[in-house]
């Protein structure tokens, strides 16, 4: 079940999901577009088909034996992407939690030392929450065998000591906030996303 990158635009194009204005990412770059992944994601079939996919992506990489034994996701964005991950390698699903500006695994969530997870998120710009996940598992004793998301917007500048597959990758346009052209146009700022 391969996609193309052309397809995935696609969809997020069809779904309304890939959206242009002034928006201040969760980065602190200012962008012309922004990907709100719970709009596509608001469908559980398209949701469950871009997962999929990217799973068969990683899997194409992977030793076929490499035993998997959970997804782990950033929380808020990243949790329906890593249930459904977690649904096509058939294991279990964990979410960390924003607290003090950091992520942390609460609800009885668990990693045991040597378990292999695979860290799942919908967009990543720099990859802080994914850095922050990883780490956790990290903290944990368990071993990233892989990272997925569905939107790489980095422009290859995310980088993880770990292997990483994106459905879609994308150099979007982003200024620092001082350098914004869009601010200084005074056009409104929206501020998208989870918060």
């Amino acid at each position: 079940m391969t996609m193309s990158e052309a397809e995935v635009l696609d969809i997020f194009t069809q779904t309304q999901a890939l959206l242009s204005g002034h928006f201040k990412l969760r980065s602190g770059l200012h962008s012309d577009q922004f990907f709100q992944c719970a709009l596509v994601l608001r469908y559980p079939r398209i949701a469950e088909r871009l997962c999929r996919a990217v799973v068969e992506k990683m899997r194409q990489d992977l030793p076929s034996d490499l035993k998997i034994d959970g997804v782990i996701a950033p929380a808020l964005g990243g949790i329906p992407v890593g249930h459904e991950v977690a649904r096509a390698l058939d294991v279990r699903s964990i979410f960390a939690e924003k607290k003090e500006g950091g992520l942390v695994l609460r609800r009885g969530f668990r990693i045991a030392p040597g378990e292999r997870f695979v860290v799942a998120e919908d967009v990543i710009t720099r990859g802080g929450r994914v850095q922050q996940t990883i780490d956790i598992v990290r903290e944990h004793g368990g071993v990233v065998a892989g990272i997925v998301v569905l939107v790489d917007r980095s422009g290859g500048l995310a980088t993880f000591d770990a292997p990483h597959w994106s459905l879609l990758k994308m150099t979007p346009t982003t200024w620092e906030p001082d350098e914004c052209p869009l601010c200084q146009k005074a056009l409104p700022i929206d501020t998208p996303g989870s918060k």
